[in-house]
């Protein structure tokens, strides 16, 4: 009989933190934390007033690739520039994937 598959746990520190992508029906969250101290860095999502005025939906592809925009544009600011990906239990597609080109397209490297 087979078992489930074990995910293998991400962690990330103060040198690479942690990109961790949450993905509703309705909004996407992304927040950047470092596991060595556990304490979230940076965070966005489609709730914030900034995010919404650019786009009409918050549940689209646009709306995810500006979320990735902006969390990478916050990134540089604080000079982290290499960060580790975790997208959950969620393949990499649609949304998630648009999030993660938003990051790239800014310079995050990952």
């Amino acid at each position: 009989m087979m078992g489930k598959r074990e995910k293998k746990v991400i962690k990330g520190n103060n040198l690479k933190p942690r990109l961790a992508v949450f993905r509703s029906n309705k909004h996407i969250y992304a927040q950047v934390i470092d596991d060595s101290c556990s304490k979230t860095i940076i965070s966005c999502s489609t709730l914030e007033l900034e995010v919404k005025a650019k786009c009409e939906k918050t549940s689209n592809k646009l709306a995810s690739k500006i979320v990735g925009e902006i969390i990478g544009t916050r990134l540089l600011e604080e000079n982290i520039k290499e960060i580790i990906f975790d997208r959950g239990k969620k393949s990499y597609h649609g949304r998630i994937k648009e999030l993660a080109e938003g990051a790239r397209l800014v310079g995050l490297n990952f």
